[in-house]
């Protein structure tokens, strides 16, 4: 089985090792090619990139959904030598500027869904439309081109992909070629996956789950890749019967979504054996196990990928997995260890694993790798058997009366509600110093502020300074393109929304609604004085 430090294969190699495969290499709607016919496309689009190279870093950005091209740019760029960006379809504007900018982008290939996005932008690089017809002449030129390609090795730079932005701005992480193939080739392994398999990619790849945890699975094993050009709840059930998908991949709350579409009698009657991904909550893993009839493994992952976590056979529902070298848990602030549940920072002690670093941001790289260690950012505490428990990030810490808390815990917590369908908790300012806790949540039915309260009078582990001040009902979390909710968009919202707000102004677990002229910041709350 493949382990991290084992050898690991290019990007280039691995379609090498395809050009001659007949087998069902890519799936798209009603169209098909065998991994050869997908090798052509790859070496056609190789040549057609080097045609248009110019001086400068050979950086390709590509804002396209999840189509063909995507997948024959993406091994056309690892043929010719070049990096492939993937850049976010939901950006605009001055955001997308800064991206293609950043990424020292030559060329910015993308069709006629967003082509108008680039009209009137000073992006600094030229913008081909693969549905005009003057790519179609290129395209013409360059088919049958010969199978050409540029030395490769495993730290080779293949591909720019931005971070989801949920506490900043996105940052450009360094992807090499063993980056993308290590999972691919680690996940193929451990589940036996090969050509008679389907691996469905449905998240957006200019996403690092769909590119490692899909794409190259498929690629790795030999299995046809089926692509859907944008994730649909209520689509995924009929193209896993049409395709024959046997291992799809997820980020964030697709699992929830595809939950809520309506049950059938013969839902767990597919092909479907492996929902692999990352940052579901244990009660959808287990509800859509049981209804779909399948093993849905919720794994530890980032974009940066400097840290891996072992999950043995006996990992508990709802862990990231086991504690084990070269991982530890260190107190952010001070660099010591931390015991059993206390809360710290994940962190390699070894180096950087496979991060390979952020594209032109030397101060983003000093934060993660200090002292010859990876940070990951995340928050974690280990329990008594050493299983690690994700407690949110060290950007979402909440100060509340001079205690740390995490955010992740209180959303668990939530979501035991019946009625609760998403929870999302952060900080809002306290009148007097620090934070407070404030829980946005996705509400079945109507929200009864003093059933609320008995619930979580109800809940043993609750802490007295988790129960949120503020409960905000909505009928939707903001989201990033890769399902992350963007809870600094609701922090800097607050209390000042549209959606109604419940709060406890005392210390009692009481709850009324919030007013415009019950502004928290103008009030006293309990007996506590409050500047106005």
């Amino acid at each position: 089985m493949t382990a991290p430090g084992d050898p690991v294969p290019t990007v280039t190699e691995l379609l090498l090792a395809r050009a001659d495969d007949a087998n069902p290499g890519l799936a798209f709607e009603d169209q098909r090619w065998s991994w050869k016919e997908h090798v052509r496309e790859c070496a056609d689009r190789a040549a057609l990139l080097r045609s248009l190279r110019r001086p400068g870093p050979f950086h390709v950005g590509v804002l396209l959904d999840n189509v063909p091209d995507v997948s024959f740019l993406l091994g056309g760029a690892a043929l010719a030598g070049a990096v492939f960006v993937g850049l976010n379809t939901t950006r605009r504007g001055a955001a997308l500027v800064q991206d293609i900018r950043l990424a020292d982008c030559q060329l910015v290939i993308t069709d006629s869904r967003y082509v108008e996005l680039l009209q009137g932008l000073d992006i600094g690089a030229r913008v081909l439309d693969i549905d005009s017809p003057a790519w179609h002449v290129m395209a013409y030129r360059h088919q049958y081109s010969p199978l050409e390609a540029a030395p490769a090795a495993p730290d080779d730079l293949l591909m720019l992909i931005f971070t989801s932005g949920t506490s900043g701005d996105p940052k450009a992480v360094r992807i090499t070629h063993g980056k993308v193939t290590w999972p691919g080739v680690m996940l193929a392994e451990r589940y036996g996956l090969g050509p008679g398999d389907t691996c469905y990619v449905a998240m957006p790849m200019f996403h690092s789950n769909a590119v490692m945890a899909g794409w190259a699975v498929g690629l790795a094993a030999g299995a046809q890749v089926a692509l859907r050009r944008r994730f649909s709840a209520s689509g995924f059930l009929p193209d896993v019967r049409t395709y024959g998908v046997t291992y799809a991949n997820y980020v964030g709350k697709p699992l929830s979504y595809i939950l809520s579409t309506p049950e059938a009698p013969d839902d767990a009657t597919n092909p479907l054996k492996v929902m692999f991904g990352n940052e579901a909550n244990p009660r959808d893993v287990a509800a859509f196990s049981q209804r779909f009839g399948c093993v849905v493994v919720d794994a530890y992952g980032s974009t940066e990928g400097g840290i891996s976590v072992v999950r043995p056979p006996d990992t508990p529902a709802g862990s990231l997995g086991r504690l084990d070298e070269p991982l530890a848990v260190l107190d952010p602030d001070t660099g010591a260890e931390c015991g059993r549940g206390q809360v710290g920072e994940l962190v390699n002690k070894s180096g950087a694993g496979m991060f390979a670093g952020y594209y032109k941001d030397s101060a983003a790289d000093g934060d993660r790798l200090r002292d010859g260690r990876f940070w990951s950012g995340d928050l974690v505490y280990r329990d008594e058997d050493d299983f690690l428990w994700f407690e949110g990030r060290t950007s979402e810490w909440l100060r509340v009366d001079g205690e740390n808390l995490g955010s992740a815990p209180i959303e668990r917590l939530l979501l035991r509600h019946p009625s609760v369908a998403e929870a999302a908790v952060y900080a809002v300012p306290d009148p007097s110093s620090g934070d407070q806790v404030m829980a946005a949540l996705v509400y079945r039915g109507e929200f009864d502020p003093v059933a609320f309260a008995e619930f979580l009078r109800e809940q043993s582990d609750l802490g007295p300074k988790q129960a949120p001040r503020f409960v905000r009902v909505t009928a939707r979390l903001p989201r990033t393109a890769t399902y992350k909710v963007l809870k600094r968009t609701l922090s800097a919202q607050r209390w000042r929304t549209p959606d109604p707000v419940w709060w406890r102004p005392g210390a009692e677990l009481a709850y009324e609604p919030l007013t415009p002229s019950s502004d928290p910041i103008r009030l006293d709350w309990g007996a506590r004085s409050v500047r106005p």
